[in-house]
């Protein structure tokens, strides 16, 4: 194994501690997400990458938009997102307030402006690390469905949150299927931009149920 590779694999087992440690009744999920962030750089200058090579590559945006398939993707975790909150408000009304204290620290309802930047912030922040950095770096040694597996099922466990079993056990669910369209909007693109739109809307319109209800 490289010395790149190992690097990156210490990178990923550290992730992945991280992501499980809300069992232990540790949250500090989101670290995984700065240690994705952090080695997705790290690699890219250690194998001397361009953006285009890395997985971020912000001129292939307008050609990734122009492609009708890839619009299918990048739509798909909204339609999940509004099956998901139907569902929710008619049989499992108490996700809404689940949803609302899982994310009251992360985003500020009262701005709008400083909430679309947070939530927008925060969707490129977890594609690079999760799918630029983690799913890349998985695939290398699995083929791709499993790596979407995989790395949907770490990235969903770092959504953790206490709670009624059922509620948790409904939003974990529906987090890891969005994760791996996400996945896949990543890997038809190898661009986290793209990946990054779609989980932007998706949780865009989350919090706007929120403020709703």
């Amino acid at each position: 194994m490289s010395k790149i590779n190992s690097i990156c694999l210490v990178a990923m087992l550290v992730m992945t501690i991280v992501s499980v440690s809300n069992f232990l009744g540790f949250s500090i999920a989101g670290i995984s997400v700065i240690v994705g962030i952090v080695f997705f750089f790290i690699n890219r200058v250690l194998e001397k990458n361009t953006s285009s090579d890395t997985g971020l590559n912000v001129k292939a945006i307008g050609i990734n938009l122009k492609d009708k398939s890839i619009l299918f993707w990048i739509g798909l975790p909204l339609v999940i997102n509004i099956v998901c909150f139907i569902l929710a408000t008619l049989f499992l009304p108490e996700f809404i307030e689940h949803i609302y204290l899982r994310t009251e620290f992360m985003v500020s309802l009262d701005k709008i402006l400083l909430l679309v930047l947070q939530l927008a912030i925060l969707a490129l922040g977890e594609e690079i690390a999760w799918r630029g950095f983690f799913q890349r770096q998985l695939s290398k040694w699995l083929p791709i469905i499993p790596t979407l597996i995989l790395t949907s099922l770490l990235f969903s466990l770092g959504h953790l949150a206490v709670g009624n079993i059922v509620v948790v056990s409904y939003d974990i669910f529906f987090i890891f299927i969005n994760s791996v369209l996400y996945g896949v909007v990543f890997y038809k693109t190898n661009n986290a931009w793209i990946s990054a739109i779609s989980h932007f809307i998706a949780n865009l319109f989350i919090v706007i149920v929120i403020a709703f209800f």
